[in-house]
C-alpha cells in the first residue's frame, strides 16, 4: 500500500495530533479513556494470560492501553499514524518506566513483515476512524499467530450511539473531544462479526461496555451492545 493510498482519513490524524498533549491528563479530554481502561484490560485478561505474550496494540494513540498491557507483563509493540501522539507515548515511558516499542506505520504495511508474529492483538476505538475497517481486520488476521487472540472495540451504528456517544458525550458533557466521532463511520456488531469471520477468525465473545459519566464507573454488559462494544476472536 503506497503512502498516498494509506487506509486513513487525514483529518482524523490531524484531530488526534491536535489532542496529543492531553493523552495522559486524567482530567482532560481523554479522561473517559482512563476510566474504561481497567475494564478493557480485565476483559482481555479473562481470555488470555498476558504475561510473556507478544502483544500488538493497533491505533495506540498516546499509549494508555499499551502501557496497561505492558504492566500486565506483555512484550508490547504499538503502532499508530499520529506522530505527535506517538511522541507523547514515548515520553510517558520515561515516567512509567515501562517498555513499549512504538512504531509509526499503518497496519497494512506492518503486516507485510510481521505475518503470524503476535500472540495477542488489541485494536481499541480505531475501526470507526478509518475508511476501510475490513482492510484493518484482514491485516490483523495475517499478523496474528495460530491460536492467537484478537480484541476489538468500536461503536455501534445505533440511534443511542448518536444520542449518547456523540451529542451527549461531545456536546453536552464534554467528556470526549468534539469532532472525535462520526455516526456514519460507526459499525454494527453484525457487520464486524461478519468481517472478523471473513478474515478466518472465530468470534468467541461480543459484549457491550458501559460507562456512567456521573459516577465514572465502567462495566461489561453482555446483553446491551447498542453503544460501545467489544469483540474477542481467536485464530485457528
Amino acid at each position: 500500500m503506497s503512502e498516498k493510498n494509506l487506509n486513513v482519513a487525514q483529518n482524523e490524524i490531524e484531530h488526534f495530533n491536535e489532542q496529543a498533549s492531553f493523552w495522559w491528563d486524567e482530567n482532560g479530554p481523554f479522561k473517559t479513556l482512563h476510566h474504561i481502561n481497567p475494564v478493557r484490560t480485565e476483559y482481555v485478561k479473562q481470555f488470555v494470560d498476558l504475561n510473556g505474550k507478544k502483544v500488538l496494540d493497533v491505533g495506540c494513540g498516546g499509549g494508555v492501553f499499551s502501557e496497561a498491557m505492558a504492566k500486565s507483563g506483555a512484550e508490547v509493540t504499538a503502532i499508530d499514524l499520529a506522530e505527535d501522539a506517538l511522541e507523547v507515548a514515548k515520553l510517558h515511558l520515561l515516567e512509567s518506566g515501562l517498555e513499549v516499542n512504538y512504531v509509526c506505520q499503518s497496519v497494512e504495511e506492518f503486516a507485510k513483515d510481521n505475518e503470524e508474529t503476535f500472540d495477542v492483538i488489541v485494536c481499541m476505538e480505531m475501526l470507526e476512524h478509518v475508511p476501510d475497517p475490513q482492510s484493518i481486520v484482514d491485516s490483523l488476521s495475517k499478523i496474528l499467530k495460530p491460536d492467537g487472540f484478537l480484541f476489538l472495540s468500536t461503536i455501534n451504528r445505533h440511534p443511542k450511539a448518536m444520542m449518547f456517544g456523540i451529542f451527549a458525550a461531545e456536546h453536552v458533557l464534554g467528556i470526549v473531544p468534539k469532532g472525535t466521532h462520526h455516526y456514519e463511520q460507526f459499525i454494527k456488531p453484525s457487520e464486524l462479526v461478519t468481517g472478523v469471520e471473513k478474515a478466518d477468525l472465530q468470534v468467541i465473545d461480543v459484549s457491550g461496555i458501559k460507562y456512567n459519566p456521573i459516577s465514572q464507573k465502567t462495566w461489561i454488559d453482555k446483553t446491551d451492545v447498542t453503544i460501545n462494544y467489544l469483540v474477542a476472536a481467536k485464530k485457528a
